[in-house]
């Protein structure tokens, strides 16, 4: 019958059976197998419920492991052949009630799976643990009973210490105070794998193994020399045939009647594949599942002590982003991009070999190379060149032969200055440089360039409260008619009264809310008291005519469905008229525009509302798309005109806005410049035919109140 054929609990019953045929030569127990069979079905139960409950429960894990030690499974054998059984066969019959299971319902169950293993291990140590001290403790007692009976030759408590001695789990030794091995029980014998005789001819201090603490053997001469009573280490030996045996040992002093020193009693615990599996448990902890590289964690406890040194010790670290490899997840799939991260691996592997060196993997297609020494400023270049030399070479998957690129950003410098939160911030910030710069390339960090991309995401983060608790605030600047030097009107610029920068211009905070998406409330409460300031000038200012507010609108906010219909409500709201208001686009953001993207400025258009091309002339434009776009007015870039503000003018420039000028009235356009500076500079446009201007040669952005002040004065100085 096979599992998928068999109910629940005869499938429960298979994988008891299969368990307890695996543990049953190496369990110390007079019950026979089927007896034996018996006592782990249960066990086998709550290991299947473990599996298939909804919350994983490390706890049940460890009462199965330590259930084995309680069935006298003691022998570190049957913990390991209990592992690979539940490893083999735990999911194959207890993970089949899952209907119309998934791949990655099969992935959790072994994942589960796994994580009960380490349970059961964690349980059965610690049983075994509390065991071993039990008996350490009735030995103990029973050696201090028979110190009598060792001085005195035979005492009549000889029998019950023969018992414990050789009937305990745990391996015991006696010697004399030079070292000479008396006696040994079965259970060290056993952890030898040697005779009887093998162990007892040789003597203590030969015993030495490479990983002995220096503290190891001035305990032991301490002890012998009956300057102190015991001392308990964790010492590895040598067996016969090679291997390294793991132990807890206590040694004890023992003396005769007299109080005098006369034997030493050694307690060893076989901690061996305990302490082999740590080290797998510490492997996976540190190490990335996928490419075997090391993890973050690793790479920080790494770092961490590379930066902690002192003296000429300095530090360079690499810090790899590959370029467009979410493009091959998403066309080749993860499978793929799984692959190509382990060749890239691979390749990094192969760069950092010299002493000092290492290469991790932090998350994602994120990779880290490290290396120290007294001389990592060439050292930690050439790294980065390696790096870059062995991603060239096409990397074959699934028959494709992908080119693979990437980003680095570099940081170098010396130990002991840094953290390693402060080094890998800088250099995942000089890596994005990089890649902002066209990426296949590395840079080296600019504590300037840090700084202000520091200062930039602090902008980033604080924008959404800023606008909540009304940080931001609105400047106006006149827009003055050439011919008769009247107000026309006034452009809205929005500022930031930030609490640590002081008052921040729309550059250093614009580009930050545009990314974020912001820009949508932060442009909509910016029109609001826009359009609420032109209605008080009209009430206030009703002899000078009608004025006309200008509010910029950025690329986000064309594309947002909303635009036309809160730019009604507003204006209704407030009373406004739509030609009252003039909204200004870039050139830029119209270049290529489609009738999708043009339909709400023509629907803001035919409801009277005036659209102005902002910075014209810097988008490069074809000028026939002119006739095209809703707009009603030129805004003519600066650069045209700053040969204009010295007497006489630039010809060229001359020339230029003349036919600007003459193009846009043939058209019906009028035209607006901006950035004038000088009263000739404001001559010549007026005398080229120019409709409007704004610039500091009027008035520099002020609050409200100050719209008809102008001061007239050459800005240039």
């Amino acid at each position: 019958m096979t599992a998928e054929a068999a109910g629940p609990e005869d499938r429960l019953r298979r994988f008891a059976t299969i368990w307890s045929r695996a543990v049953f030569p190496v369990t110390s127990t007079s019950l026979t197998r089927p007896e034996l069979e018996e006592q782990l079905l249960p066990l086998a139960r709550r290991l299947c419920d473990a599996l298939r409950a909804r919350a994983f429960d490390a706890a049940e894990g460890q009462a199965v492991g330590a259930a084995l030690v309680a069935a006298h499974c003691t022998d570190p054998e049957a913990l390991s052949r209990t592992l690979d059984c539940v490893d083999a066969y735990l999911v194959l019959y207890c993970g089949e009630d899952v209907p119309q299971e998934t791949q990655e319902t099969q992935e959790a169950l072994r994942t589960r799976s796994a994580r009960l293993q380490h349970a059961m291990a964690a349980g059965f140590a610690r049983a075994l643990r509390e065991r071993t001290l039990a008996e350490q403790e009735a030995i103990a007692q029973a050696a201090l009973n028979a110190r009598s009976t060792v001085a005195e030759a035979l005492h009549a408590s000889e029998a019950r210490f023969r018992a414990v001695f050789e009937g305990a789990a745990i391996g015991i030794g006696i010697a004399d105070l030079e070292g000479n091995i008396l006696q040994v029980n079965g259970a060290l014998l056993r952890m030898f794998g040697g005779s009887e005789q093998g162990v007892r001819g040789r003597r203590v201090p030969e015993w030495t193994h490479p990983e002995d603490g220096p503290q190891v053997w001035r305990l032991y001469e301490e002890l012998v020399r009956g300057e102190r009573e015991h001392y308990h280490v964790e010492k590895a030996f040598y067996r016969p045939d090679g291997t390294s045996l793991w132990t807890n040992l206590t040694v004890s002093l023992l003396r005769d009647a007299d109080g005098e020193p006369q034997y030493q009693l050694a307690l060893m615990e076989d901690t061996t594949e305990r302490r082999l599996l740590n080290l797998r448990l510490r492997y996976e902890a540190t190490h990335d599942a996928l490419t075997g590289l090391p993890n973050r964690t690793l790479f920080f406890e790494r770092l961490e002590k590379a930066l902690a040194v002192g003296g000429a010790q300095r530090f360079g670290l690499c810090y790899l982003d590959l370029d467009g490899f979410k493009t091959i997840n998403d066309s080749l799939g993860h499978a793929a991009g799984d692959r190509l991260l382990v060749e890239v691996a691979d390749r990094l592997q192969s760069c950092a070999t010299a002493p000092g060196e290492m290469v991790a993997r932090l998350g994602g297609d994120e990779f880290v190379a490290l290396t120290t020494g007294p001389d990592t400023e060439r050292e930690v270049d050439e790294l980065a060149g390696r790096i870059m030399n062995a991603l060239v070479t096409p990397i074959s998957i699934d028959g494709r032969e992908l080119t693979v690129r990437g980003s680095i950003g570099i940081v170098e410098g010396p130990a002991g200055e840094r953290g390693p939160a402060e080094v890998l911030r800088s250099a995942d910030i000089t890596m994005y440089r990089a890649k902002s710069a066209g990426g296949n390339r590395f840079e080296l960090a600019d504590p300037e360039a840090d700084a202000r991309a520091i200062t930039r995401h602090g902008l980033t983060t604080a924008l959404p409260a800023a606008l909540d608790r009304g940080e931001f605030f609105i400047e106006y600047q006149p827009l003055v008619h050439l011919g008769d030097g009247s107000v026309r009107g006034a452009e809205a610029l929005v500022r930031w009264l930030h609490p640590q920068h002081g008052v921040l211009g729309p550059d250093q905070f614009i580009p930050l809310a545009e990314h974020t998406g912001l820009i949508v409330p932060l442009g909509r409460w910016v029109l609001e008291q826009s359009v609420r300031q032109a209605r008080e000038w009209q009430e206030r200012h009703e002899a000078a005519g009608s004025l006309r507010i200008n509010v910029n609108l950025s690329p986000c906010q064309l594309t947002h469905p909303g635009l036309v219909q809160d730019t009604v409500d507003i204006l209704e709201r407030e009373g406004l008229d739509p030609d009252a208001l003039c909204l200004e686009v870039t050139e830029s953001a119209l270049i290529g525009a489609d009738d999708d993207l043009l339909k709400p400025l023509r629907r803001l258009a035919e409801m009277g509302v005036d659209i102005a091309l902002d910075d014209f002339g810097t988008g490069y434009s074809n000028l026939a798309n002119l006739r095209r776009l809703p707009v009603s007015i030129l805004k003519l870039d600066r650069s045209f005109t700053q040969g204009m503000q010295q007497f006489p003018a630039d010809p060229v420039d001359l020339k230029i806005v003349e036919g600007i000028v003459t193009l846009a009235h043939s058209l019906d356009l009028a035209v607006t410049v901006e950035g004038v500076e000088t009263g000739a500079q404001a001559e010549q446009l007026r005398i080229l035919g120019c409709d409007t201007a704004q610039g500091w040669y009027y008035a520099r952005p002020g609050p409200p109140e100050r719209l008809h002040e102008l001061a007239l004065v050459d800005a240039t100085g």
